[in-house]
């Protein structure tokens, strides 16, 4: 009795053992069931990596993620073209300065000494900075070959100019006694610079008040300018546009999108190109002093260029 009691245990112990390791792999089994059933799932082509149309702009390749290229600017100036036209105008060149240094396809860097209006600077490409979206024209107190500040200016001679049209800058002033931001434009001639239209000039002590102004050679040989200045808030502590509308009959400036000044009396007639810098000292805005801060920074948002497109 006591042999045929213990076999049945041993019996009973391995039913139960067959019986645990068949739930074991009936459990296994549905696992690898379902894993493979969410592996090949049919990935629609708007999300499968290769045949993806991508509305980025960005294509990313099948690497780790290391080889990612950003084609975001091959869309930049057909998006923007349609974004900014408005009012008749068409734009026709730009910069948003949203890479990380300046486009030198559209900009020269001014590399020397300023000889005129006894200012004091010298103009470095090393204050001339693309950070964050901005153009950063920085002006130092420091002495750099026989001067004693340094300071940046970029233009667009040899690269763009134009004839009629509406340039816009979007910026905010660099302030303190002595300090000279300007955007303008000039012609591309040897050893003169009129006729010159000045978009924007202000005085770094009176922050509050730009100035815009017409130059040009009169007939007698001298120099000759109309100019008013328009009296509003402090232009170092926020950003502002400044434009000016260029046709065969008139030049009409803008602050903010509103006419602060126009002008018949001369028009220049040949094609100009694109200037910005900040000077310091000078003739007319004096020179730095002990409430002068440095380093100060024009501040450039974008410089956009329009065509007035025929009715």
């Amino acid at each position: 009795m006591n042999m045929i009691f213990g076999d049945e245990q041993l019996m009973n112990r391995s039913y139960k053992m067959v019986i645990f390791c068949l739930l074991v792999l009936a459990v296994f089994g549905s696992i690898l069931f379902l894993s493979n059933g969410e592996n090949n799932e049919v990935i629609p082509e708007s999300e499968n990596g290769n045949n993806a149309q991508n509305t980025t702009g960005k294509i990313t390749s099948d690497s780790d993620g290391d080889d990612v290229m950003d084609h975001t600017s091959e869309f930049k100036d057909s998006d923007k073209v349609s974004i900014f036209n408005h009012d008749g105008w068409e734009l026709v060149w730009h910069d948003e300065f949203e890479d990380s240094y300046l486009d030198l396809t559209k900009w020269n860097i001014e590399d020397w000494a300023a000889q005129k209006n006894n200012e004091l600077q010298y103009y470095s490409p090393n204050n001339v900075i693309v950070k964050n979206g901005f153009l950063r024209l920085i002006s130092k107190a420091e002495k750099y070959q026989g001067k004693n500040y340094t300071s940046g200016a970029v233009h667009t001679k040899n690269k763009f100019d134009f004839l009629y049209g509406k340039a816009e800058m979007r910026a905010k002033l660099p302030a303190g006694q002595g300090m000279f931001p300007a955007f303008w434009m000039m012609t591309d001639k040897e050893h003169t610079w009129l006729p010159e239209i000045d978009i924007m000039e202000m005085l770094g002590h009176l922050p509050n008040e730009v100035w815009m102004v017409a130059h040009w050679l009169g007939e007698d040989g001298a120099l000759k300018s109309e100019s008013t200045s328009f009296r509003g808030p402090d232009f170092s502590s926020d950003f502002h546009t400044f434009s000016v509308e260029w046709t065969p009959d008139s030049l009409t400036w803008f602050i903010d999108g509103a006419e602060r000044f126009k002008t018949n009396t001369y028009i220049p007639s040949e094609k100009m190109y694109l200037y910005l810098n900040t000077a310091v000292g000078g003739n007319w805005p004096g020179y730095p002093d002990h409430t002068t801060i440095f380093p100060t920074i024009f501040e450039i948002d974008y410089v956009r260029v329009f065509k007035q497109v025929d009715e």
